[in-house]
């Protein structure tokens, strides 16, 4: 069963969520963190973590000398990743997502792959909890195949908890794309319902089931608990706005050490998302 748990921007909660989720049950769980530009899942885990492997994408390199400056790979290229001069293609890295195509148009056989390392992944264990984590290098762009990587790696796990990136660009997709479930942390407030909004569009999209978790609860206004229910969204649980969760917060604790009642919250949202997801399955 792989749930994730997903929002339309940062800052509402998502990790906090997944955290808290992960910590809540006495059965094995594995919790992927898939935001690869910034994790910070381990902040707040009992664990260490070791880096297990390099995530590296296939790189084009052109042989200057039997490139014709044709144009052939250029036109291929979807993502405006290679230019053409007098001397030869030249590729531009930044931009360059591996996927082939340049090396399968040329021609004259000019394009050769290299591997080339973007990040990494590190994993953790302890107890019933499993840990894996992605980051992309400082400067690298392409999130997603990392994103792909860690999911693979988290294939064989019976339940599996992916935090994924915020917003709704390709990042979320590839974090959410296949899951069971996806959970949308927001908070109620006009900013988060806007947010929400996007969020809901893109899982729609992927025609993957959802429900929303609202996050400080009662510091803003009704309009999230109007908009899902004009969108007939279930709302699978809401996160009171408590001090005492900001100040675990901030020490690097999560909040079900705070007390029986919060870990006992966080157990009865993570069995009814279960339920559901259990129901897709079934369907």
């Amino acid at each position: 069963m792989r749930i994730a748990i997903a929002s339309g921007k940062g800052g509402t909660g998502k990790t906090t969520l997944a955290v808290n989720l992960a910590l809540s049950v006495d059965f094995p769980v594995t919790l992927v963190d898939a935001d690869v530009e910034e994790p910070n899942g381990i902040f707040f885990l009992p664990l260490e973590i070791k880096k297990t492997k390099d995530v590296t994408i296939q790189e084009p390199v052109v042989n200057t000398t039997r490139c014709t400056s044709c144009g052939a790979c250029a036109k291929a290229c979807r993502f405006n990743a290679i230019a053409v001069t007098p001397q030869g293609a030249l590729v531009f890295t930044e931009l360059c997502h591996g996927c082939g195509g340049c090396l399968m148009a040329c021609p004259e056989g000019a394009i050769t792959e290299h591997p080339r390392v973007i990040g990494s992944y590190a994993e953790g264990k302890k107890g019933n909890l499993s840990f894996i984590q992605g980051e992309l290098n400082v400067g690298e762009a392409m999130a997603p195949p990392i994103i792909r990587e860690i999911k693979e790696k988290a294939a064989g796990e019976s339940m599996v908890l992916i935090d994924s990136p915020p917003g709704t660009s390709c990042p979320m997709v590839t974090a959410v794309n296949g899951a069971d479930y996806v959970v949308l942390v927001t908070e109620p407030t006009p900013f988060g319902l806007n947010d929400l909004s996007l969020a809901v569009e893109t899982v729609r999209a992927l025609n993957v089931p959802f429900g929303v978790v609202i996050n400080r609860d009662g510091i803003g206004d009704k309009g999230v608990d109007e908009y899902c229910s004009s969108e007939s969204i279930e709302i699978i649980g809401k996160i009171p706005d408590d001090r005492k969760i900001a100040e675990s917060y901030s020490r690097g604790e999560a909040a079900v050490g705070i007390g029986p009642g919060y870990k006992a919250l966080f157990r009865e949202i993570f069995h009814k998302i279960a339920d559901r997801a259990g129901e897709k399955e079934l369907s």
